[in-house]
C-alpha cells in the first residue's frame, strides 16, 4: 500500500494527465498540426509540476500506438482522422497513464469510438482488489464484441510500479485464463483497444520514441552531457527528442540509438485501411472497488 504522500502524489499525476489529455483531444480539429497538439499537452504536463512519464503519443487510424511527432513533423490532421490521444505525467515517479480517441470532424466511426470507451468504463465498475486478470480481459472481450468489433490482441494494460510505466503482470484485453488477483496497493493501467480490423498489430516504422537502453562507452563530451541529461530528467522513461531542453537533441538521440544506448519503440500498426480505438485509465486498488487516479 501507497502511504498518504505517495498516494497524493500518485493522485496528482494521474489528474495532470487527465487534464492535459481531454486538452489534447479538444485541439483535434482539421488542419492542427500534430506537433502543437504534443507540445501543448506535454507542456501542460510539465507546467502542473509534473515530468513526463512518456510522449505524448499522436496515433491516427490504423496506427494503434507509439506515434509522436518529431520537430520537423509538419503532419496535420485531416477530417474523418481517427485520433489516440496518450499521455502520462509522473510525481515523484508515480504514474498517471490516461488515453482518450476522437474523430476528427465526422462521426462516421463514432461507435467503435464508443467501443473502446464503453469496454475501460465496464472494467471500471468492478474491478480491485482480489480481481483476477482473466475477468478484466473477459469483460474487455465481451463489451468490445458485443458491440461488433474486435479487441486488439496483442496490446494489453498492464501494472504501474514507481518509475517503471509497464512492470509486474500484464492484463491482456482476452480472457487468457490467468488467475491472478489484482492485490491491495497495486496500480495498474487498463487499456481496451477496439478495432474493426484484424486485431492484431505489427511493428510497423520507428516512431519517435526511445528509452535509455544499457550503458556503453560515450567518448564525445556533448554526447556524454545529453546522456546526464536525458537521464536526471526522464528517469529511464520513455522520451523523444522533441521533449528535450538541449541544443540538437535530435542528433544525440540519433547517436545514442546507432551505439545502443538507446532503443527505439516502433510505430504499432494494425492492418491497412483499418481503424483503432483505445481508452485508458490508471487504477489503484485501494479496495474491492479501486480508484480512478486519471480523472481530471
Amino acid at each position: 500500500m501507497l502511504n498518504e504522500d505517495q498516494l497524493s502524489k500518485l493522485r496528482r499525476a494521474g489528474e495532470v494527465a487527465a487534464a492535459a489529455r481531454d486538452l489534447g483531444i479538444s485541439l483535434c480539429k482539421p488542419g492542427a498540426k500534430l506537433y502543437d497538439i504534443a507540445q501543448e499537452v506535454e507542456g501542460y504536463i510539465r507546467d502542473h509540476g509534473c515530468g513526463l512519464a512518456f510522449p505524448c503519443n499522436i496515433s491516427i487510424n490504423e496506427i494503434a500506438a507509439h506515434y509522436t511527432p518529431s520537430p520537423t513533423d509538419q503532419s496535420r490532421l485531416e477530417i474523418g482522422d481517427v485520433v489516440k490521444i496518450d499521455c502520462g505525467g509522473f510525481l515523484d515517479g508515480f504514474i498517471g497513464d490516461t488515453a482518450a480517441t476522437v474523430e476528427v470532424g465526422t462521426n462516421a466511426y463514432r461507435d467503435l469510438v464508443e467501443a473502446s470507451k464503453r469496454a475501460r468504463n465496464t472494467v471500471a465498475e468492478f474491478v480491485g482488489e482480489g480481481t483476477p486478470i482473466r475477468e478484466i480481459g473477459r469483460a474487455i472481450e465481451m463489451s468490445i464484441k458485443r458491440d461488433g468489433y474486435k479487441v486488439v490482441e496483442n496490446l494489453c494494460g498492464h501494472q504501474i510500479l514507481q518509475w517503471d510505466l509497464h512492470a509486474g503482470y500484464s492484463i491482456p484485453p482476452y480472457d487468457a485464463g490467468d488467475e491472478t488477483p489484482i492485490k491491495l496497493g497495486d496500480t495498474f493501467a487498463v487499456e481496451p483497444f477496439a478495432t474493426n480490423g484484424r486485431g492484431f498489430i505489427d511493428n510497423g516504422k520507428p516512431g519517435n520514441i526511445v528509452i535509455f537502453n544499457r550503458e556503453k562507452p560515450v567518448d564525445d563530451p556533448k554526447t556524454q552531457d545529453f546522456l546526464a541529461y536525458i537521464k536526471d530528467e526522464f528517469h529511464g522513461l520513455p522520451f523523444c527528442a522533441r521533449s528535450c531542453d538541449f541544443p540538437n537533441a535530435e542528433k544525440y538521440v540519433k547517436v545514442l540509438v546507432r551505439k545502443g544506448v538507446l532503443g527505439s519503440y516502433a510505430q504499432l500498426v494494425e492492418a491497412p485501411g483499418s481503424i483503432v480505438t483505445q481508452h485508458e485509465y490508471t487504477f489503484y486498488a485501494i479496495g474491492k472497488r479501486a480508484e480512478v487516479t486519471t480523472l481530471p
